[in-house]
């Protein structure tokens, strides 16, 4: 017994091994309960997490996204139309040299081809209130910038080999695309004045609840961006002119030769310059410098398409791209013609047709009938560069709208013009080659001048326009269509009117200015007075919604509810299934 009793004790002292599933079972349970236990502490509250801190943060990402598509959009603008305007001077110089033509291209007829290339850019954007809005609402606001982009650059590669079938054909679709790139673009930037209100304002109800904004709430926005859209893009005017400056400036003959003949300038000629030498060039640029810069100025053309493409957000959102295209087709088409009922739009269309006149003038009436005509070709570039650095500049002063009054701007640069325009009337002189460096200053003094009034007109009138329709986002591609439409109509004016003497020039831009003031004046006038203005209805989008007859659909639920009669009867084991005509369509 007592040697029983000793094992016994000696048993209970000794550790006994357990099972192996025993062991297992027990780490399972353990591992079970830490796994559970750290999902939990996972999905819990995370007392380092601040809701409203990471919802700020968003919305400042959202504000930065912004401020980058309005720079983007910006700087793509203003590369397209460096690149445009600076290979179109520089191959209507080239063209009008009468050797150049005839040894390089004797029997294409260049001159007749510049001609036709000219009508086809300044004609067909008068036909671009028949399609422009259905081509934005169709493509989109950012893609229709884009392959107007794309357009741009199509010409620039027509330079490559200069044939009718070529440089025509191209110069007509930039005539088509212009009135949709420039309505896209001021499309894009009142939008982006809209969406950083409401990411400033994201707590706000109006703003959670996407309804219509209040009244002047982002006209803060729009001043801002559409300032610094202006001040980006007229620095164009400014990198078009670098082709002129460091290539074609070193083949020009010297003025004596190229005025000869011109026996007077300013406001006493007809046309453009009567008895300009048609010899220009003392000797014929290489062609393969050419195809450098044209391959030059083709790389800043894609430059501006890959901006477009990846660095410009959408301007609307997915749904509301839907919502705009479901009104129909043919109630788009017509909305451009039934927004000519408003008032402001009426009395401001003066306005439009003024703002394309002076730039124009600017540009080929004063450079060359003043600038050209009394100090020479060689310096053609450096006016168009003191315009473009003028109306840069002095875009900046539209800032003051912030403060004052928004007729200031108009106004102002109206009252510039105004004085210039009678300035111009009485000035004329005889041609010195001698003498034409004492006429630098004065005439740099007066188109830096002219780009200030430039500068207060056609940022005053983009901002006007954002402010009169900025509650009005599914107006906008309509209101931005007719301003860029009469502006089309203007530049086919003066296409036509090139042939007039400059006094008649003059008259015309003066009389344009005063009735643009008048009227603007009865609007606001008409504004202060609170006369209702009349706005076209926009029809509800029309969604499909479903392809079943009210029939069918009654059909389908007294089904389910068969069904669901019968699951509950069988105690939910069999499942809920919905039949149509006799054939199964759904397993719920």
């Amino acid at each position: 017994m007592e040697a029983s009793d000793d094992e016994l004790v000696g048993g209970a002292d000794e550790l006994v091994e357990p099972p192996n599933g025993v062991i297992n079972e027990l780490l399972n349970v353990g591992q079970e309960d830490n796994m559970q236990g750290e999902v939990e502490e996972f999905l819990g509250p995370q007392a380092e997490y601040n809701e409203e801190e990471e919802e700020r943060k968003y919305y400042r990402r959202k504000r930065l996204g912004v401020i980058k598509n309005v720079l983007a959009a910006s700087v793509g603008a203003m590369i397209v139309y460096s690149v445009y305007m600076g290979l179109l001077q520089m191959q209507l110089i080239l063209h009008y040299d009468m050797t150049y033509r005839e040894v390089k291209y004797s029997n294409l007829g260049l001159e007749d081809i510049d001609r036709k290339m000219l009508m086809g850019i300044n004609v067909t954007p008068i036909i671009g209130l028949l399609y422009t809005p259905v081509l934005i609402r169709f493509l989109g606001t950012k893609w229709m910038m884009f392959l107007a982009s794309g357009i741009y650059a199509l010409f620039v590669s027509t330079n490559y080999w200069e044939r009718y079938y070529t440089l025509v054909p191209s110069a007509v679709a930039i005539g088509v695309a212009i009135v949709p790139f420039w309505a896209s673009l001021g499309n894009y930037i009142t939008r982006m004045a809209q969406q950083y209100y409401e990411y400033v304002n994201y707590k706000e109800e109006h703003v959670q609840e996407q309804k219509k904004l209040p009244k002047g709430a982002c006209h803060r926005y729009i001043i801002i961006f559409q300032s610094v859209f202006n001040i980006i893009f007229h620095l164009s005017f400014v990198f078009a002119q670098f082709p002129m400056r460091f290539v074609l400036n070193h083949y020009l003959n010297d003025n004596q030769h190229i005025l000869f003949n011109v026996n007077s300038c300013g406001a006493n000629i007809s046309g453009v310059i009567p008895g300009f030498n048609t010899t220009v060039l003392t000797n014929l640029p290489r062609s393969m410098l050419l195809i450098q810069v044209e391959s030059v100025l083709m790389g800043f053309a894609f430059l501006a398409m890959i901006i477009f493409l990846l660095l410009c957000g959408a301007a609307y959102r997915p749904t509301e791209e839907i919502d705009l295209r479901s009104i129909g087709w043919g109630n788009i088409f017509q909305l451009p013609f039934k927004h000519l009922r408003d008032y402001r739009l009426r009395l401001l269309c003066p306005f439009f047709i003024y703002s394309g006149f002076e730039v124009l003038f600017a540009v080929s009436g004063f450079s060359l009938s003043y600038g050209v005509c009394i100090l020479g070709l060689d310096k053609l570039w450096l006016l168009i560069l003191v315009y473009g650095l003028s109306c840069s500049i002095f875009s900046s002063l539209c800032l003051g709208l912030l403060r004052l009054p928004r007729w200031v701007c108009l106004m102002g640069g109206a009252a510039v013009h105004a004085v210039l325009l009678v300035a111009l009337l009485c000035f004329s002189l005889c041609p010195h080659p001698d003498k034409s460096t004492q006429y630098l200053g004065p005439l740099l003094v007066i188109i830096a001048l002219w780009g200030l009034g430039t500068a207060l007109n056609k940022t005053g009138v983009s901002i006007l326009l954002g402010m009169l329709y900025a509650e009005e986002k599914e107006r906008l591609d309509f209101v931005y269509t007719i301003y860029h439409w009469w502006q089309a109509i203007a530049i086919f004016i003066v296409y036509l009117w090139s042939n007039l003497p400059m006094r008649a020039k003059l008259s015309i831009l003066l009389a344009t200015l005063l009735l643009a003031c008048y009227c603007y004046w009865v609007m606001e006038r008409r504004l202060a007075s609170k006369v209702p203005f009349r706005l076209p209805r926009i029809p509800r989008p029309r969604h499909k919604v479903t392809n079943h007859s009210p029939a069918q659909i009654v059909s389908h639920c007294q089904t389910y509810l068969r069904s669901a009669m019968s699951a509950l009867e069988n105690g939910l084991d069999a499942p809920l299934t919905i039949y149509s005509e006799g054939e199964r369509s759904d397993v719920i």
